[in-house]
């Protein structure tokens, strides 16, 4: 049994040219990495693997390009929107719960938005225990995306 949806929303301002940071996000993942913690990624790909899972699928379809469907990493593109600059991934690493990872690009600010639909007392026990490590790892991914 699914859960409520827990959302986690964080702000940033844009201090140059908002279409560099629309091309960085659309670069995300495989050869340019996360932006932050890009090696914590492949760990957490590593322990992934030992547990059956996906583990850390380095690449993509096009380095700059994605669609829907599209593949980065162990994300899938759920919505690539470049006009509206929208971009949400659905993570497919083995969680209690289901993971969207979404970008808005509004004007001089990247609003970036985690959310967690956890499975059962699973689920949010997982959340809770990894929520402080997780805020770190999107916050200072988020601040360097816009640099």
């Amino acid at each position: 049994m699914t859960s409520k949806i827990i959302s986690e929303r964080m702000r940033f301002k844009i201090g140059g040219d908002p279409e560099n940071v629309l091309e960085r996000l659309w670069s995300i993942g495989g050869d340019s990495g996360w932006y932050y913690a890009t090696n914590l990624w492949k760990i957490r790909g590593w322990l992934e693997r030992l547990t059956g899972g996906i583990g850390f699928r380095k690449g993509r379809r096009n380095a700059t390009e994605l669609i829907k469907g599209d593949q980065i990493d162990f994300w899938r593109v759920e919505t690539a929107d470049k006009k509206n600059k929208y971009l949400k991934l659905k993570a497919e690493m083995s969680l209690p719960g289901i993971v969207f990872l979404h970008w808005k690009i509004n004007q001089d600010e990247l609003i970036q938005t985690v959310e967690f639909i956890p499975n059962g007392w699973k689920g949010k026990a997982y959340w809770i225990l990894v929520r402080p490590f997780h805020y770190w790892i999107f916050y200072n991914m988020g601040r360097r995306l816009v640099k």
